[in-house]
């Protein structure tokens, strides 16, 4: 149980609360706060102040002993809460960072962000923001894929030999496939 504690309302205090009071674009928690410190100053008792405010014993007294420790200033801010979940450490940074730039397990493409929430075991989003973070994007190819051709590079200097010295009165055509397609993709083969 609560003992009795008092407190008073100075006139320059009771001037300002009464102002949040009556301004209409004040917030509203800032307002009945105010309502919880003048109320009992008129001789109001706690059961009806809860009645008028809508608000609970509990609440009535934290913000008369917020008012009486700190004053009107004290009923204007929220005290700041700690964080549910402790931030990540930079290790796990470092560790996802490293994960994502090796292969994923198995025959994968590339790395998810489920898939590296598992193996890091942290949660997606928290992947995600790393990711984020560091500007990864393990879903976009940056490489190329090299040809499994024996004879790839005697056909890459063919090629290359017609750009640099081109035969007279010859049309030299190139035909690329589309950037999207993954050179991975076609040397595995398709599930049917």
């Amino acid at each position: 149980m609560r003992t009795g504690r008092s407190f008073t309302v100075s006139s320059a205090d009771r001037v300002r609360l009464t102002a949040l009071i009556r301004d209409r674009n004040a917030p509203q928690k800032h307002v009945w706060r105010a309502e919880i410190v003048l109320l009992p100053a008129d001789g109001v008792g706690t059961g009806e102040v809860m009645r008028r405010i809508g608000k609970s014993k509990t609440d009535v007294w934290r913000w008369q002993e917020r008012f009486a420790a700190e004053g009107c200033d004290g009923l204007l801010r929220d005290k700041t809460r700690q964080w549910r979940i402790p931030p990540l450490g930079p290790d796990v940074g470092e560790r996802v960072v490293a994960l994502t730039l090796a292969d994923p397990p198995g025959e994968r493409t590339h790395w998810t962000a489920d898939m590296m929430a598992q193996a890091a075991a942290i949660s997606a989003s928290a992947v995600r923001r790393i990711w984020k973070a560091h500007g990864l994007a393990p879903h976009r190819w940056r490489q190329f894929k090299l040809s499994n051709d024996p004879k790839f590079v005697d056909k890459l200097r063919a090629v290359v030999g017609l750009y640099l010295d081109a035969p007279a009165h010859a049309i030299v055509l190139s035909v690329d496939e589309k950037s999207q397609i993954q050179a991975l993709d076609r040397t595995h083969p398709a599930c049917r």
